[in-house]
């Protein structure tokens, strides 16, 4: 019997059995271990639950009395990883230090936590984790939100503290700051290759850091004064010729005009 079957069979018969006892919740484990490996290995497409279940030395029904499925096993070891990194952020957060310590803490957890046991698990997370058709999406979603909060406090604090700039939303902000660590990760991931870790962290904190910065006025001022400067001048290179040409004919007109009232007093 295919695989495709025997999971139809086992998500028709409703919930998974809940592990009551040591035994089975010991089970329970070994199966997400296994899963872990199997799912990192070879991604979600490529993974059967007859692998997994051949890597324990059980039949795949023992894997289907306690999840219904591949894909609720899938979001279930994505849920662990989740919780592990989590766990990791908020124990190790140096609370007693300022907002930007707090950060690069952050951001370097983030980094090596995701790339500690090579690139397998984090392009499963990445790709698999995103996405809206997870039998626990719910779950899921909730726990991208504690995954952030860490983040969103030190954001928030750092905003209180006049550290960080107030015009932009926080979660404007998240995003700014998890969008440039996601694309350090897919080129990790698709590369085959760990980038080091705590050099790579605080050149991310440096400029994420300074992005993040309040802007001053008047330096604000003077940059939009030269971009202003910058696309007249672009614009008028960009012209046609005889545009150009008519253009200086009507400013040295308007010039000889106003010389020529200054010479006869008008």
């Amino acid at each position: 019997m295919t695989q495709a079957v025997e999971e139809s069979k086992a998500e028709a018969g409703g919930a998974r059995r809940q592990p009551a006892g040591r035994k089975s919740q010991q089970r329970v484990k070994d199966i997400l271990q296994a899963g872990r490996e199997v799912f990192s290995e070879k991604g979600y497409e490529r993974a059967t639950t007859a692998e997994i279940a051949q890597r324990l030395g059980v039949s795949e029904a023992t894997v289907f009395s306690y999840f219904r499925g591949k894909r609720e096993l899938c979001a279930r070891v994505i849920a662990d990883w989740y919780d592990e990194i989590i766990a990791a952020i908020e124990t190790g957060l140096p609370r007693e230090s300022g907002p930007r310590q707090q950060f690069a803490f952050i951001v370097r957890t983030h980094l090596r936590l995701m790339l500690v046991h090579g690139t397998g698990m984090c392009s499963l997370v990445l790709s698999e984790g995103r996405a809206k058709h997870h039998e626990l999406s719910a779950e899921l979603t909730a726990l991208q939100r504690r995954y952030t909060a860490p983040l969103m406090r030190v954001l928030a604090q750092a905003q209180q503290a006049g550290q960080i700039r107030t015009d932009v939303p926080l979660r404007l902000m998240r995003s700014m700051v998890f969008g440039p660590m996601e694309h350090v990760l897919w080129d990790a991931t698709l590369g085959q290759r760990t980038p080091d870790i705590d050099a790579t962290a605080e050149r991310l904190v440096d400029v994420l850091w300074t992005a993040l910065q309040p802007p001053a006025p008047a330096v604000a001022s003077l940059l939009r004064l030269k971009d202003d400067l910058s696309e007249a001048m672009r614009r008028y290179q960009a012209a046609p010729q005889f545009e150009r040409d008519e253009g200086e004919g009507s400013a040295a007109a308007n010039g000889k005009r106003k010389t020529r009232r200054v010479k006869t007093g008008d």
